[in-house]
């Protein structure tokens, strides 16, 4: 799911910024295909924004730093995040009471 891909991404980025792609894509378990097209997505969207080191010697290196909007779609993200887990928690709870009865009554 692209939203929860790229709230992963959110919180990465604001726990280390000059996180790469690859490490990006390692700690994901996703492709560095994947992380560049959700950066992207993410950068075109107001909520990255990505610039080089000036001094640094290798110039693929980005430092990446979510914007005032970056900050509140986290947020939201997690929110909605949180609410689906939630309810997928509390499905579950019942799945397994129904389980326990059934099993009782065998």
């Amino acid at each position: 799911m692209p939203t929860e891909t790229h709230l992963k991404i959110l919180k990465h980025i604001q726990a280390n910024p000059d996180v790469s792609q690859r490490q990006l894509a390692e700690e994901l378990g996703v492709s560095v295909g994947k992380v560049n097209y959700c950066l992207r997505a993410l950068i075109n969207k107001g909520f990255v924004k990505a610039g080089n080191f000036k001094r640094n010697t290798d110039k693929l290196s980005y430092l990446y730093l979510l914007t005032p909007r970056g900050i509140e779609e986290k947020a939201s993200l997690t929110a909605n995040f949180l609410k689906r887990k939630i309810a997928e928690h509390e499905k579950i709870t019942q799945e397994i009471e129904q389980l326990k009865q059934d099993a009782r009554s065998i």
